[in-house]
């Protein structure tokens, strides 16, 4: 916890706000908010997140001022963004790759909260609150690619809304009240394009929640030992603002990479190509970053029962922090879960490479032979559920982790701490 405010206004117009309204004290107590010192680079990717957040909804107010939500000029509205508005070919570049870079910070952010443990007890609230962000941007996501209205947009569309048809009951209703009518239409892309502009602050409120709960319990750290005496922490100013400001640096080299040379390579050549409801392209795929999700989706041959699998992707997250049920929380010091761990990660983007591919396609497997890749993603798919349904509760219960250190500060300075006249932590 942060503890008490030390802030102090110094000048008169200062204490008269602090009166009123204490921003600038939120402010500083941010800065000197105490944080574990033993935090390494894959914790800079919080600060990454809230950088891409803010490049997504400045650019996207930007352009939905010359976009036309309208189904005949849609297409074309995007084009003359590209060409004739000032700057209209960066804004919308730095949108689309943009959106692609948030999602690679935030499957870096979720990899490194799902190794460390930092959805376990006391932060449970934490990670909840991160799944919902995650579930925000997929909807915000899917609905910005409907509207460049190429031939991937509205065929995306089509299958996706299609997909809850197959609801019981209230299926056909649903899908008809999300397109605004019986197929994709001018009122489907108007309410996706409200919808669009709408997420982003709500994502933002919830970054908000998100922070709240973070400093209200503290950070998790590599070790996964809370802090125990002052020695255990670090100002956040400097130490980690310089640490975040580099890690940030070189993010912003990556994103400028694709958003200069390789504007157009994150997304599918035929969604430069305007909608055309008489001609299916042969293969309808997400963008890269729904790929696993659409393997699983494609895992089984009902299409109920695969939207169930895919909502079940997403809905065992939120309840993790009570399927993990070991005491020790990085795997750091679980080097049975630690196998496991990567043998999940190889599945996922083996998920993200069957979601690609056309499900009919075989490739040689070393020792398998050759299997199709429908095959493939429901190997892949069966072990990502096991693993957040079987195999973690099992490990809690049998697994014994390795030794671990008495505190912080002596995972980071050893026994060097005494000769500086630190007391260890109790």
């Amino acid at each position: 916890m942060s503890g008490p405010s030390t802030y102090e206004p110094k000048y008169a117009a200062a204490k008269w706000m602090d009166q009123r309204l204490p921003i600038i004290r939120m402010g500083a107590d941010f800065m000197t908010f105490p944080s574990p010192r033993n935090l390494n680079y894959w914790y800079t990717f919080g600060g990454i997140l809230a950088l891409c957040l803010v490049v997504q909804i400045l650019s996207g107010v930007i352009l939905a001022m010359h976009y036309v939500a309208d189904v005949d000029k849609a297409f074309a509205s995007v084009q003359r963004i590209r060409r004739d508005v000032p700057f209209g070919w960066l804004l919308q570049s730095m949108h689309a790759v943009g959106a692609s870079m948030f999602f690679l910070a935030v499957y870096m952010h979720m990899f490194r909260g799902l190794y460390y443990g930092s959805y376990k007890a006391p932060r449970e609230v934490i990670w909840i609150l991160g799944c919902a962000i995650y579930l925000a941007m997929m909807a915000t996501a899917f609905l910005g690619y409907t509207l460049p209205w190429g031939q991937m947009s509205f065929w995306g569309a089509t299958v996706i809304t299609g997909f809850f048809g197959a609801v019981p009951v209230v299926g056909e209703s649903l899908q008809e009240w999300l397109l605004g009518g019986y197929s994709v239409d001018n009122a489907t892309l108007n309410r996706f394009f409200a919808l669009h502009y709408l997420l982003p602050f709500v994502i933002a409120a919830l970054v908000g929640l998100h922070v709240w709960a973070l400093h209200h319990v503290g950070q998790n750290n590599p070790i996964g030992i809370s802090a125990k005496t002052e020695s255990d922490t670090l100002s956040f100013h400097p130490f980690y603002t310089v640490k975040d400001a580099f890690a940030i640096a070189v993010f912003l080299v990556i994103f400028a990479i694709f958003l200069f040379y390789l504007p157009d390579a994150l997304g599918h050549a035929d969604n430069y190509i305007e909608a055309d409801a008489l001609k299916t392209p042969p293969h309808i795929v997400p963008e890269w970053y729904f790929l696993p999700f659409y393997a699983i989706l494609r895992a089984v041959p009902s299409k109920l029962f695969g939207i169930l699998l895919m909502l079940g992707a997403i809905v065992v997250l939120f309840v993790l922090p009570w399927l993990d049920t070991h005491k020790v929380r990085s795997m750091r010091f679980r080097p049975i879960a630690k196998w496991f761990f990567l043998i999940f990660i190889v599945m996922c983007f083996l998920l993200g490479w069957c979601g690609a591919e056309t499900p009919d396609n075989v490739v040689p497997v070393i020792g398998l032979g050759k299997m199709t890749f429908y095959t493939l993603s429901q190997i892949a798919t069966l072990y990502y559920f096991a693993y957040f349904l079987i195999i973690l509760p099992v490990l809690g219960l049998v697994e014994k982790p390795i030794k671990r250190p008495d505190s912080i500060t002596k995972a980071v300075l050893g026994d060097s701490h005494r000769d500086a006249g630190l007391a260890p932590a109790e």
